[in-house]
């Protein structure tokens, strides 16, 4: 049986920087053939990024992707790796009309490559469009309609992209088919809660669909309000783990793979979906067999909490070293909210990095600027203390405000001060709001939804208090000092605008108003379905009412890392002129 030594490139690109990436894909590629790899792998669109969104649609744009790659294959020829086949993603277009898509020649695709020889080698574009969630692929893209098998040292591997191993049929049925013996997926899969384990799974079920070992290649990074979070895996036939890589760390996976050789002649015709056979040689002859070095290892992957705060970790760091800034400025009110969040930019970024404000009004307590106080003391970054106490009062004096004008106020002043030292000192501010808050409109425009990024925008409540005492156990746990003083966690949360003020007079506890938010932001269900599973018809309606009253405040929110099937922004989108409320229609 033939030996093959792939190499699984495990790691990040940055949107529109075609030229960056192009020299990572060299850089990796060289590492691979240190390491004597027969095959390379890069992950999906890996030249331009991912998702491109409407840069899709820009020929310019298209045609620097196309260009790029023909040149990265002459310079990976021209380094004396031209033997060595890379598969690498890009963004190119289509070579004909389709007019059973009713899409004209040169429309845009989501393409991968295989390099070799100083050429391109051979051309293909993914197959099933993912149209849900954060994907627009109908939008930008028109479909591929072959099955790539290329021919390496004597193996038939079949290419996928990403979305045509989710969905049934097409190419996995189709590398079967076409007797390939290693099935080869290259993806950019943004990372949600609990998607590890389903993707295991899926990999496992394509496999075995597919009647040979499969290979899935991930990215790791951010991008905007997505993360990568790796997880690159091979599986056998049986659908056994031979390899699987770690979460959120860039990484080149070798492995020694025992597959099955091709046959006799070259596969083609037209296979499952109509797709037909595109084959190319590159290699009859087998590797000379040699003792197996690399033989795969599973990573034990991260438990729960330490899964989420890691892609925390990771949007904001891409976020900020992407867009070309080094630190971040944060209002620090001694609160659970704003604590977590510095803890994860001092862990992302380094408390170098890190700036705080503590900015104190007169109904400011006294635990709250020495919880703020603690916070710096031990995470080491740096503080402040601006008042906003004169600034008030010149406000007040001039306007006469009262009530929730007067509240709010106070929260706007905070804001003003945050851009006007991040203008002066060119750090980007971070904002500390949660999904709790967002969903019911318990924030301030202008005030606290002030910043460029807002790290803990996808984390409900619960969890953010979850993840702060998970993180102190691990300091902890390691012999270091927690970093969240332990009043912010136990403190009853305030905004501490008003004498008093603690957020249960507005909102329901928090443990009851998550879970009824849980069913209808994440799963879209009704107010007589959310009832019906034991929440009290009162107050299921009370809370329905102020989250669609808040879909103007959401939509002026900073982006911020997505890790639920269903965030604030992409993933749930509602019109703000709507007048439709549950339970308020019958049928």
């Amino acid at each position: 049986m033939p030996q093959l030594r792939i190499a699984l490139n495990q790691i990040d690109s940055t949107v529109g920087d075609i030229d960056g990436n192009a020299e990572a894909v060299l850089r990796w590629s060289r590492h691979a053939a240190e390491q004597g790899a027969h095959l390379v792998a890069f992950p999906e669109m890996m030249l331009t990024g991912y998702p491109v969104e409407d840069l899709a649609l820009r020929s310019s744009f298209v045609e620097a992707s196309r260009a790029a790659l023909v040149a990265l294959a002459r310079r990976l020829d021209e380094e004396g790796l031209g033997e060595l086949p890379v598969v690498v993603g890009y963004l190119g277009r289509s070579q004909d009309a389709q007019p059973k898509y009713g899409q004209p020649a040169g429309a845009p695709q989501n393409c991968a490559a295989v390099l070799h020889g100083g050429r391109v080698a051979l051309r293909f574009a993914k197959h099933h469009l993912p149209n849900y969630g954060v994907f627009d692929e109908f939008r930008y893209f028109v479909p591929g309609d072959t099955m790539p098998v290329v021919r390496v040292r004597g193996v038939d591997v079949a290419l996928a992209i990403c979305e045509d191993l989710w969905q049934d049929g097409g190419r996995v049925p189709a590398a079967r088919s076409a007797g390939a013996g290693l099935l080869l997926s290259i993806n950019a899969s943004p990372y949600e809660r609990d998607k590890d384990d389903t993707r295991l799974e899926l990999c496992r079920k394509r496999a075995q669909e597919a009647g040979c070992t499969l290979a899935y290649v991930a990215m790791v990074g951010g991008q905007d309000e997505l993360v990568f979070d790796g997880d690159t895996i091979v599986v056998s036939e049986r659908g056994e783990v031979i390899a699987r890589a770690p979460q959120f760390t860039e990484q080149c996976v070798v492995l020694d793979l025992d597959l099955p050789a091709a046959q006799a002649g070259v596969p083609s015709g037209r296979v499952d979906d109509g797709l037909d056979i595109r084959h190319v040689t590159l290699s009859e002859e087998p590797v000379e067999p040699f003792e197996p070095r690399f033989t795969g290892t599973e990573t034990e992957h991260l438990g729960d909490d330490a899964e989420v705060y890691a892609a925390l970790m990771t949007g904001l760091r891409a976020y900020v070293a992407k867009n070309g800034f080094r630190s971040v400025l944060i209002g620090l009110s001694g609160g659970i909210d704003s604590a977590l969040v510095a803890a994860i930019a001092c862990d992302a970024l380094g408390a170098e990095h890190v700036f705080g404000v503590s900015m104190p009004s007169a109904y400011s307590s006294d635990h709250s600027r020495g919880d703020a106080a603690e916070l710096a003391r031990r995470t080491g970054l740096h503080l402040r203390t601006v008042s906003i106490a004169p600034m008030f009062d010149a406000y007040m004096g001039a306007l006469g405000l009262s009530g929730l004008a007067e509240e709010n106020l106070q929260s706007r002043l905070r804001g003003v001060t945050l851009m006007g030292i991040s203008n002066q000192e060119g750090h980007i501010v971070l904002a500390p709001g949660n999904k709790s808050e967002l969903a019911v409109g318990y924030s301030t425009l202008y005030g606290d939804s002030v910043g460029a990024y807002g790290p803990i925008k996808d984390v409900y409540k619960t969890t953010v208090f979850r993840l702060a005492r998970w993180r102190n156990a691990e300091a902890e746990a390691r012999g270091e000092t927690p970093p969240i003083p332990e009043n912010s966690i136990s403190k009853p949360p305030s905004a501490e605008l008003r004498p008093g003020q603690v957020d249960s007079d507005s909102l329901p506890d928090y443990d009851v108003l998550d879970r009824v938010l849980e069913l209808y932001v994440d799963r879209d269900q009704g107010r007589e379905q959310i009832i019906a599973a034991g929440h009290p018809a009162e107050l299921v309606t009370r809370i329905l009412k102020l989250t669609d009253a808040a879909e103007y405040k959401r939509r002026q929110y900073p982006p911020g890392t997505k890790i639920s099937a269903k965030g604030f922004g992409k993933d749930r989108r509602l019109p703000i002129t709507n007048r439709w409320r549950e339970g308020e229609h019958t049928a």
